[in-house]
Formats: structure tokens, C-alpha cells, sequence
């Protein structure tokens, strides 16, 4: 029987299978990639066409395995809150010097952090650097590593900064898993800070296309991008079209201060306070730059908390 001729497509390796490393994986290959999906464990469901594999990317060997053949490499790991300004550095280390070593591109998924406090001014992408939190310095000094890397011509990097996180299959965020489980079963859902302030929420569906656009487009390497993001509306606004969707009215508790809740549990609040004036100040960005260089628009946001509602629901059902 003869053997299948091997691939020639180039690979692309998603490091990280939160949320958004699966999104963009499914995405990545619904275009047509050969993708490998990286974690510590490689065990799980793939999307059709993803090849799962395990290597801890935080280490020189475990990183340059899973990036080994990759002609791009999307950075989109996460750690657990608490550990991520200690171990964060190193997983860029390993990662930077991985794709220095082999010439791949590296797209990196970034948080609004490193801005810090703005007084609720929009945040677009010349918007200064100002941060004053650990985690938030933290996400700069790597930014500011990743962005000298490629401007010294040791590897070819692109960042793009997402807002908080909405959409299917995402639990761990200030509109997830402390918002539409209780939505759908009549239990209490958490709001943070001042529900009345706009604030910037990304659909998760949009970050996989975006990254996967960087990926595509080496034109944009060498900067920071937003990635498309849905106008900027209040938190007590997106209650009310889950509201509309579910069908009856929310219990919701409003934490004005951080502490425990729900699946935010106080080893988490505790090292969340020090960001907690994302709620207390508008979070608006910007992403009309990526809009109009890529041609890629945001979803809708009530479009997002259909999708979201409907995996929420198949989620509680065990489906």
C-alpha cells in the first residue's frame, strides 16, 4: 500500500491550549495548516486537523521540541494567576531563544497591562507604557524584550493585545464562569467594580482570527497590535442581553472591592487586587488600526453572547 506523501505545507506550533490556543488552532487549520497544539500533557480532543503535543515550553528543550519545523509560532501560554509574574520570564526565554535558534515567526497574545492606569482614556496602540503593577511592569519588560528582539534582528516577532476574554469555552475571565452559569441556572452572577463604566471585552473567536491574520501577514511584524475588539460598552449593558437571552432576571452580586467569589477563590483575589481598577475606571480599546490594515472586523458583542450563552448551556448539560 503506498505511503502518503509527507506534508510540504509549512506548520504552524500554537504553544498553549487555553481558550485561545484551541480557538486559534481550529482556526489555523480550518485555513488550511498543518498546526501542532502544545501543552504539558498533549492528551485531549483535537479539532480536525491538530496534531496535540505535550512538552513544558518553559524549559530550552521542552521549547525548542515544540517549536522544531514550525514556520510560525503563536505564544499564547498561560500559568495560573498567582505564578505568572514568576514564571512568565522564563517561558519567554525559552520560547525567544527557540525561535531565534530556528528562524520562525513568533506572534505573541498580549494583554492591555502594560498600559496601567489611563484615566479611562482610550487605549490605542501608541498609548504609553505606564504601568505600575507587578504583573503589569512584568508584561511590559517582556514586551519590551520581544519588541527589541526583533528590532536587533534576532527573531521576527508581532504582538497583539486583546481585552478581557468573552466567548465559548472561556471560563477563567470577568465575563465567564462567574457570569453565565449562574445566568442559566438562576444562581448568583458576578459583576466587578462599577457596572455603569464601558469596558472593552474581546471575543475570544475574534483573537483566534486575528492571530491567525498576524501569522499570515509577515507585513505587520515588528509592533504591537489590538486585536479586533466590539465597542466598548457598560458591564450592567452586557447583563442586560444575557438577560434578553436567558430569558429572566439576573441576581447579580456587585463586588466593589476585591474578595472571593464564586470560582474566584482568595488566593486569586488576593493577587487580582492590584488590577482591579479595571473596573473601577473605563477599559476602552482601540483596534481600528488592525481593522483597517487587515480588513478584519469585531464581532458583534450580542452576537458573542449568543454563541456564549448557547456553549454555556451544553457545557452545564455535560454535552
Amino acid at each position: 500500500m503506498p505511503t502518503a506523501a509527507p506534508d510540504s505545507r509549512p506548520l504552524h506550533a500554537v504553544l498553549g491550549s487555553g481558550p485561545a490556543g484551541t480557538a486559534l488552532a481550529r482556526e489555523l487549520a480550518r485555513r488550511g495548516h498543518p498546526v501542532r497544539l502544545v501543552d504539558r500533557r498533549g492528551e485531549g480532543p483535537a479539532p480536525d486537523g491538530v496534531r496535540r503535543y505535550a512538552a513544558d515550553v518553559a524549559t530550552a528543550d521542552g521549547a525548542r521540541a515544540a517549536t522544531a519545523g514550525a514556520a510560525v509560532v503563536y505564544h499564547c501560554v498561560n500559568v495560573a494567576y498567582q505564578l505568572q509574574a514568576d514564571v512568565m520570564p522564563g517561558v519567554q526565554k525559552a520560547v525567544l531563544a527557540a525561535v531565534e535558534e530556528s528562524g520562525a515567526r513568533l506572534v505573541v497574545l498580549d494583554t492591555l497591562y502594560p498600559y496601567g492606569e489611563t484615566g479611562g482614556a482610550v487605549m490605542t496602540e501608541e498609548t504609553p507604557w505606564r504601568a505600575t503593577t507587578r504583573k503589569g511592569r512584568m508584561r511590559a519588560e517582556l514586551d519590551d524584550r520581544y519588541l527589541a528582539a526583533h528590532r536587533e534582528g534576532r527573531a521576527r516577532v508581532v504582538l497583539g493585545r486583546s481585552a478581557d476574554f468573552v466567548g465559548p469555552g472561556v471560563l477563567n475571565s470577568s465575563l465567564g464562569g462567574a457570569v453565565f452559569p449562574g445566568a442559566l441556572t438562576g444562581g448568583e452572577v458576578l459583576a466587578l467594580g462599577d457596572i455603569d463604566l464601558p469596558h472593552s471585552y474581546t471575543a475570544i473567536e475574534d483573537v483566534a482570527v486575528a492571530l491567525a491574520t498576524l501569522g499570515e501577514r509577515p507585513e505587520g511584524d515588528g509592533r504591537v497590535w489590538h486585536l479586533p475588539t466590539a465597542p466598548a460598552v457598560s458591564t450592567r449593558e452586557i447583563l442586560a442581553m444575557i438577560e434578553k437571552r436567558v430569558g429572566r432576571p439576573l441576581e447579580v452580586v456587585v463586588l466593589r472591592e476585591p474578595r472571593p467569589f464564586g470560582p474566584f477563590d482568595e488566593v486569586f483575589m488576593a493577587e487580582y487586587a492590584e488590577m482591579f481598577y479595571q473596573h473601577t475606571e473605563p477599559q476602552i480599546m482601540d483596534s481600528s488600526a488592525f481593522e483597517r490594515t487587515f480588513g478584519v472586523r469585531p464581532t458583534p458583542l450580542e452576537q458573542t453572547v449568543d454563541a456564549t450563552v448557547g456553549w454555556y448551556e451544553q457545557w452545564l448539560s455535560g454535552r
